[in-house]
């Protein structure tokens, strides 16, 4: 065994600082990478995107016939049609679940304001809320952690190639949709959106694992994937249609997923993708005509209503631009200030989860219980109007959603608050963006709901239970938007619905910080492609804004949760340094015929997951670098006992005591095999493999003086988990070093090279 100065794997980097958790401050060196899965801390590890090409592989393609091959690619094909299926039904059946919780939740308290028995109508509103929260935050604390959260952030860290474990398990799908059935309808300023697309992914995951052995879940028919390249792939299709199925957007998700979601794309996924959300688009709405004759419960539309909210025949004028952008930049410098004060708060609610279960629970406890005081305390401090003459819908509305509640208020009157409140999220929205209302609600209404929503959607969303940002922000953005226009009144051409369409489009993009796929997704909604220079407009000048502040608010989860997600671009301090100023050691090597015992003591003593393989004399006439092998690899070899007597190479008959799922990435819910778990003899430890046969000769190397920059680009371009640096002078040891992902994390780089903090600084600044 060969072992040299500098240092090797991905799992030996140092701790990194979360920036949620406030017991790790200082940068140290450790065995153990961790992030914020949820809401518990975690150790994480990087994923193998790039194909390992060692001889057993090249072997296994070699063999295959054109039926193999057939059945892999018409694989890819049914699993998308299988993801788009599922995902379809799970969405149908969530919105369908939280109209209806959220609807009887509603009309026994507005049945009980008829009756102006207030104080049994308070209580039952209370409880309720109470009771669903607590339901909530009790199966995400005890079963699925993981499954805390929108759940984004967590899945474009994995498609970035950051393993986090649980997020794609059983539980955390279970919790995911159930959790998020009960949070929505527990009157929480939260939403579904970002649930649905952790919970496309989490389908997607599972299929591409051939299912869960842990549960019985498991076919050998679906074990067909044994790669993360081909389960990323799927996953990005999973996310596509969870946001298709949010919002019965299909293109949207589509482009959600391309613009937002994956750091890898071609043509070949964008078409799958589309295939997947296009399933999805097909199922929902074949599911939402059978709810058109009212045989679903109390709101007939399955909970997918903002779709045609507002289909109306607009025109506009040059006279009508500055008040948008005025909206725009409002919107960037609301969505900025939203993402700051949303980091504040996670810091704080982190501090209060660290101390235990109960305290987790508790906390989206007392949340639920301010809001609840808020809600219902909120609409007696208005006043009532009176109903309009023609109204559009019966006035008031009684016995379901609608945009004239009762309330306290005297026959033949509505409270216009109270209509925003005592309604779903959804219908709020569709309320808002709803055509010829600019009479139905009140100036100081909407600014009481704009305050509201605005500090809800803030404290609601670190709770333990799976909460997404898209629909406290779609509410929130209208709501504003209303009152741009209210403010304007006849001075603009456009009605006070519009002005909340591209509210919420202003708010969205000042805090998301996507163009393209919002103004798809809104396009969807809406149904009015009219709309489309507007919404444009909106978002180009909110993003514009808002990133002279902050970053988007996935980002600022990601990097506050220390997942270490890689950006497309380098920072400029890193043009300064090569790929030899960030390595450190010590790395451990093997030689390509090596002692089982040197391999259990490296394995044991070490976290790393990749080892340099170097040939030496009388291998090779001077020490030269055959490739690098797996730490999986190692085990499996362990395990299966490819020993040898004596050093010699193998001949190709070594071959046929493995089948191709022995080194096939095992999934996220399955059990890892463990050195712990291999027991060896005296005599067997003794013995040597031949490592030559099951190393990838052809590993992606960079020479020491190569800029870090560089090195980045090349690392994140081809999804690697290991970047071999060899030296510039061949008369050295063949291998120089290892670059792994926390390599190129810029806390690492100004912790090795503290005279950069202050350079990157101002080069920030500017």
């Amino acid at each position: 065994m060969s072992t040299n100065h500098l240092r090797n794997g991905d799992s030996e980097p140092l701790l990194r600082q979360t920036l949620l958790s406030s017991s790790q401050r200082s940068i140290v060196n450790s065995t153990s990478q961790v992030a914020i899965v949820g809401v518990n801390v975690s150790p994480i590890e990087s994923l193998d995107y790039e194909i390992f090409e060692n001889e057993f592989f090249k072997q296994d393609w070699r063999s295959r016939g054109k039926a193999q091959i057939f059945q892999y690619i018409f694989m890819k094909w049914l699993l998308c049609f299988l993801v788009g299926m599922i995902v379809s039904l799970i969405g149908f059946c969530n919105n369908l679940a939280v109209e209806n919780l959220a609807g009887i939740k509603f009309v026994v308290t507005s049945n009980m304001m008829l009756e102006k028995r207030f104080q049994l109508a308070f209580f039952i509103f209370f409880v309720s809320n109470l009771a669903l929260t607590l339901f909530a935050s009790l199966i995400t604390a005890l079963i699925a952690p993981a499954a805390t959260g929108s759940g984004i952030p967590e899945v474009k860290a994995y498609l970035n190639g950051v393993d986090a474990p649980g997020i794609f398990t059983v539980q955390t799908l279970f919790v995911k949709i159930i959790g998020s059935i009960t949070a929505v309808s527990s009157s929480l300023l939260i939403g579904k959106a970002g649930p649905m697309v952790h919970t496309g992914a989490c389908v997607a995951a599972l299929f591409g694992q051939g299912g869960s052995k842990r549960y019985g879940l498991s076919w050998k028919w679906l074990q067909f994937f044994k790669n993360d390249r081909d389960r990323r792939d799927l996953i990005t299709c999973g996310s596509a249609a969870g946001m298709a199925a949010a919002f019965r957007a299909p293109v949207g998700g589509v482009l959600f997923a391309l613009e937002e979601m994956a750091s890898w794309w071609r043509s070949a996924l964008l078409w799958r993708a589309f295939f997947t959300a296009a399933i999805v688009a097909i199922l929902l709405r074949a599911m939402i005509d059978l709810c058109l004759s009212g045989k679903c419960g109390l709101f007939g539309k399955g909970g997918l209503i903002m779709f045609d909210a507002y289909s109306a025949s607009i025109s506009y004028h040059l006279v009508d631009l500055p008040p948008v952008f005025i909206l725009g930049v409002i919107g960037g410098l609301l969505g900025s200030l939203f993402n700051l004060l949303l980091s504040k708060v996670l810091r704080i609610y982190n501090f209060i989860n660290e101390k235990g279960t109960i305290f987790k629970i508790l906390l989206a406890c007392v949340i639920s219980i301010c809001t609840s005081f808020l809600l219902f305390g909120l609409p007696w401090f208005t006043s009532c109007r009176p109903c309009p003459p023609n109204p559009s819908e019966p006035c008031p509305t009684i016995g379901r959603s609608g945009i004239y509640k009762k309330f306290q208020c005297a026959p033949n009157h509505y409270n216009d608050l109270a209509s925003l409140i005592f309604n779903t999220n959804d219908d709020a929205i569709r309320n808002l963006f709803s055509k010829n209302t600019d009479d139905e609600f009140e100036l100081t209404s909407m600014l009481i709901f704009f305050v509201t929503c605005f500090l809800l959607s803030i404290f609601s969303y670190g709770v333990v239970a799976p909460a997404g940002l898209f629909v406290p922000v779609i509410v929130t953005g209208a709501s504003y938007g209303r009152v741009i226009g209210m403010l304007l009144g006849k001075n603009s051409n456009l009605n006070h619905g519009l002005y909340a369409v591209l509210g919420a489009a202003s708010f969205l993009g000042g805090s998301m910080r996507t163009t393209v796929s919002l103004c798809v997704i809104i396009l969807e909604l809406t149904n009015n492609l009219l709309l489309l220079p507007l919404i444009m407009m909106v978002l180009f000048i909110s993003k514009t804004v808002a990133d002279a502040f902050n970053a988007n608010i996935y980002d600022i989860i990601m990097k506050a949760k220390g997942l270490p997600y890689l950006e497309t671009h380098a920072e400029p301090y890193m043009r300064q340094l090569t790929v030899g100023d960030v390595v450190t050691g010590p790395l451990q090597t093997f030689n390509g015929i090596e002692k089982v015992r040197n391999i259990v003591f490296i394995l044991k003593s070490t976290g790393h997951n990749g080892f340099p393989v170097i040939d030496e004399p009388p291998m090779s006439e001077a020490p030269e670098l055959f490739g690098i092998i797996l730490r999986d690899h190692l085990l499996t070899l362990l395990k299966k006992k490819a020993f040898i007597s004596s050093p010699g190479a193998t001949s190709g008959a070594v071959f046929d005591n493995f089948a191709a799922n022995d080194f096939a990435k095992k999934g996220s819910s399955n059990v890892r095999l463990k050195i712990e778990d291999i027991e060896l003899s005296e005599e067997e430890m003794d013995m040597f493999i031949d490592l030559h046969p099951f190393t990838n000769t052809s590993p992606y190397t960079v020479v020491e003086t190569m800029s870090l920059g560089k090195a980045l680009t090349l690392f994140r371009a081809l999804g690697l988990r290991h970047l071999l640096v060899i030296p510039k002078i061949s008369s050295r040891s063949p291998v120089v070093g290892i670059l792994t992902r926390h390599d190129f994390i810029p806390e690492h780089i100004l912790g090795l090279h503290p005279f950069l903090v202050r350079n990157a600084g101002k080069i920030l600044r500017f």
